[in-house]
């Protein structure tokens, strides 16, 4: 640096900047390659250092850098169409599911996937990635759910150890070929029918086709409402195919009147209505053995839920909502404490239940809570008015889109179904906002000994790589992170890192968790459901 003259250089991971100005503020840039030492200045007349770098020459390399990626991203994302359908394998990146992901999306999951992993001190690539898709190919694999983020961590590793990546491939998934799969590993497929069609019903249905696959697992087959007219079954339709929050549906939806029935991506879903649960005779519409998920809300108890049992067809039911007298289930964390042989009903407890749960285990697991408090920011549901009118519950009846509305929650108590050593340690509240989906946890937890924001964010971050609750917890380091980025995650628990705070004695801590309430919550009602019809595949995470 003179008087005369200055300059800058910014490095970044695959490219730099030099900026050069000048007394009078005139500048100079150009796009450098890192990797070449003889585009950096050298000191003396940078003038003519930077005038020698060729701006087009660099953009293009970074150009067509950026296109190879492109068409790796789209030969792993055909081959993970291709074992989806021909083998029933379902491929993830570090949970993260690839199907239906178009190339930018599978190049950002990547993205993330280098930002919050870091093992073996080497990124994980698409160009590997898609050469661990086409060796799959090759090994003959059963149905499965393989993470292709976990084995390129361990062929990046291993492979000093093998001949080949189809070895190292045929050594680590030995048990999931086909000549090595046990009979009772491979699911028979069940029927499933969802009684009502609310938002829960409609993004459960929409899930279920998204995962039908080769139909190894779940079957959507009939979907019960309270009517079934011609317009009716129009109408289902067109609130499946669109929807306000969660966009239009990635498929077809076209409603056959003639059949009573709902033909979504070519499968035929029947269209049923009955006066009461019991009173369906699902076996006349080729359902049998079924699995009915009760997403109506008006039926929250063990005897009202067993009606379903009477139904013709019907073996086993899952309320959507926390249920009395009936086990409640957090997916990750106590599915196991249960006899699916002897049991028949199920509850998927609540969306705030499962947000904030996964994250508690985390802490019980290596802290011993002495106290807390759960504060729920909920996005307002259709149980509000959108203008003023009575409601039973207090303030409740007050308009949803214009006001906060503080309520009650049965969070704290629903923990302890899951966590029985929480029993009277926490307390819980709620207040409502006006948006349509997306909410906030906030957890106030007092731990038995000293912690830090690093101690406590790492174990988030490890619990969302390996363990349990992988499927569970989405750990995010992003700093701008906002209620609107959150809908559509596929995860019931993101756990806000940039947001964790501690207290001066560094025995409290502040969690922010936060939740789609409504598709995050779905997903893990689709989890707990193959769990109960025993249908779930082999999972390498």
């Amino acid at each position: 640096v003179d008087s005369d003259f200055s300059f800058c250089f910014v490095r970044g991971k695959h490219f730099g900047f030099v900026l050069s100005f000048s007394s009078d503020l005139k500048f100079k840039s150009a796009l450098m390659d890192p990797l070449q030492e003889k585009h950096q200045p050298q000191g003396g007349d940078l003038s003519s250092s930077s005038d020698s770098i060729s701006y087009p020459q660099s953009y293009e390399q970074q150009f067509n850098s950026h296109l190879l990626e492109e068409k790796e991203a789209a030969r792993l994302s055909y081959r993970t169409s291709e074992l989806l359908f021909d083998s029933g394998v379902e491929l993830v990146l570090f949970r993260k599911h690839l199907k239906d992901l178009n190339v930018s999306q599978i190049l950002n999951a990547h993205h993330y996937a280098q930002e919050v992993v870091s093992e073996s001190g080497h990124d994980v690539d698409v160009f590997l990635t898609a050469d661990i898709a086409d060796n799959l190919m090759k090994i003959g694999l059963g149905p499965s759910k393989i993470d292709v983020g976990r084995l390129a961590c361990e062929w990046l590793k291993e492979k000093q150890s093998y001949k080949s990546m189809r070895l190292f491939l045929l050594a680590k998934l030995e048990t999931y070929c086909v000549a090595q799969m046990p009979s009772s590993l491979a699911p028979t497929p069940k029927d499933v029918v969802l009684y009502g069609f609310g938002r829960i019903g409609r993004l459960a249905a929409r899930e279920l086709i998204y995962q039908s696959g080769k139909g190894h697992q779940l079957r959507l087959r009939g979907i019960v409402t309270r009517d079934k007219s011609p317009q009716d079954i129009i109408k289902r339709a067109a609130l499946l195919s669109n929807d306000s929050v969660h966009g239009a549906f990635k498929g077809t939806v076209t409603a056959d009147v003639e059949k009573m029935a709902l033909c979504i991506n070519g499968q035929y879903v029947q269209m049923i209505t009955s006066p009461a649960p019991e009173e369906v005779d699902y076996t006349k519409y080729g359902i049998n053995d079924c699995l009915v998920i009760d997403n109506t809300g008006a039926f929250r108890t063990r005897e009202a839920l067993s009606r379903h049992l009477k139904a013709k067809g019907v073996s086993r039911v899952l309320l959507t909502a926390p249920g009395k007298e009936a086990p409640n289930i957090v997916y990750g964390v106590n599915e196991h404490q249960f006899n699916y042989d002897e049991e028949h009903i199920f509850c998927a407890a609540s969306c705030t239940t499962n947000a904030i749960v996964p994250v508690l285990k985390v802490i019980t697991n290596n802290f011993k809570i002495e106290k807390g408090h759960i504060e729920t920011i909920h996005s307002y549901t259709n149980d509000q008015n959108l203008l003023d009118n009575y409601h039973n519950k207090t303030r409740r009846g007050r308009s949803a889109a214009i006001n906060m509305v503080i309520t009650e929650t049965g969070a704290a108590s629903a923990v302890v179904e899951a966590l029985p050593q929480l029993k009277g340690l926490l307390t819980a509240s709620a207040v409502r906002v006006p948006t349509p989906n997306a909410s906030l946890a906030i957890l106030n937890l007092t731990l038995d000994r000293e912690t830090s924001i690093e101690e406590i964010n790492e174990l988030h971050r490890e619990a969302s790589l390996r363990g349990d609750l992988v499927n569970q917890i989405h750990y995010s380091i992003d700093p701008e992170l906002v209620s609107s980025d959150v809908v559509g995650n596929d995860r019931c628990s993101v756990f806000d890192s940039v947001a964790t705070n501690i207290s001066g004695d560094k025995k409290s801590i502040i969690l922010y968790v936060w939740y789609d309430n409504e598709h995050g919550y779905t997903r893990q009602v689709i989890r707990l459901a193959k769990h109960v019809m025993k249908v779930r595949r082999q999972m390498y995470y």
